[in-house]
């Protein structure tokens, strides 16, 4: 009597073909833009999600310096920076990142939700994020992204 072989699919990193999305973040809740993103760096959103190959695809976000957080985590959220040298800790407010950098508060809560391995470095450099409505990646031709609940 032969035996029946079941076998998943497996995804080859040659067989990937990543598409390009968009994500406006203008009024938009921190956390659960940056889950989605996150999911879709992954590839969990495709039915060919490999967790050992990058299957995700690239994000491009604007208008982040309009996102949104809820409560009073605009007085108490604050990022941490470690120079390596004594004395060299610093806790920098998220206003003061906001006004400067708005685009690394979506790259570290993006950052924050992905697995702590070297393949989600290589998940984190298809996140493009900029503070204003324009992006040098019109050629990608990049889809809007529709986020649930928002």
């Amino acid at each position: 009597m032969p035996k029946c072989r079941i076998s998943s699919y497996l995804a080859k990193p040659a067989s990937v073909d990543p598409k390009w999305y968009h994500v406006d973040a203008t009024d938009k809740i921190l956390g659960r833009v940056a889950t989605e993103i996150a999911m879709v760096l992954m590839g969990k959103n495709k039915p060919t999600y490999t967790p050992y190959v990058d299957t995700g695809d690239f994000v491009v976000v604007t208008n982040a310096e309009r996102v949104r957080v809820t409560g009073k985590k605009a007085e108490t959220m604050v990022y941490p920076r470690y120079s390596y040298y004594p004395g060299g800790y610093k806790e920098i407010p998220y206003s003061q990142v906001l006004e400067r950098h708005p685009e690394r508060i979506i790259k570290e809560a993006v950052r924050r939700m992905l697995p702590k391995n070297a393949l989600a470095r290589k998940m984190l450099m298809k996140l493009k994020v900029y503070a204003g409505e324009n992006h040098p990646h019109g050629a990608q031709q990049p889809e809007p992204m529709v986020l649930s609940g928002q």
